[in-house]
């Protein structure tokens, strides 16, 4: 988990403008992204380079599209363990690191320990490979799953509005691992 530190991070209208830019197209040129907001590619390449060593910019990726792919199934999976924490939290967390199938898991206060975002090429996989994985693991009380009908919003893109200021600059705390 990544905490906060003292130190703060100033971010202005061109660092705010520049990761809104990179979050729609991670592969633009330092010169398109200075024709977006208005510097030179050298400015933008210092800048850019600045957002990535203080951890803002965590990597670059392309999104694959799953359906193409063949993963048709989608599910929301809310898994209960016997006591939360200590081994049994460790064990489960580390097994889920080895199912790729697993895109997210997310540890959530509320009747569930865990919810799981999970793909799957059909309801077989989803259920033969994945969900009797899950129910194997030691400690796992209870899987509940939900299938996605339909992906009404998907997006990467983070807000950044709140980080907007009337001055034209916006205080960040920096974030180290």
């Amino acid at each position: 988990m990544k905490t906060p530190i003292n130190d703060d991070l100033l971010l202005d209208t061109f660092d705010l403008k520049l990761l809104t830019a990179l979050q729609n197209n991670a592969l633009a040129t330092n010169q398109e992204l200075g024709d977006l907001v208005h510097l030179s590619g050298s400015q933008v390449s210092r800048r850019v380079q600045r957002l990535h060593a203080n951890g803002l910019i965590r990597q670059y990726t392309a999104l694959l599209d799953a359906q193409l792919l063949g993963l048709t199934v989608r599910a929301i999976t809310a898994v209960s363990l016997l006591r939360h924490g200590g081994d049994e939290g460790r064990a489960f967390e580390a097994a889920i690191q080895d199912m790729p199938e697993v895109l997210a898991c997310d540890s959530v206060t509320g009747e569930a320990d865990y919810i799981l975002q999970i793909v799957a090429a059909n309801l077989a996989d989803l259920s033969d490979s994945v969900l009797r994985r899950l129910t194997a693991l030691e400690g796992v009380s209870s899987i509940r799953s939900n299938l996605v009908l339909q992906r009404i919003k998907s997006s990467t893109e983070l807000p950044l509005q709140h980080l907007s200021r009337n001055s034209g600059q916006a205080r960040v705390a920096k974030l180290v691992s």
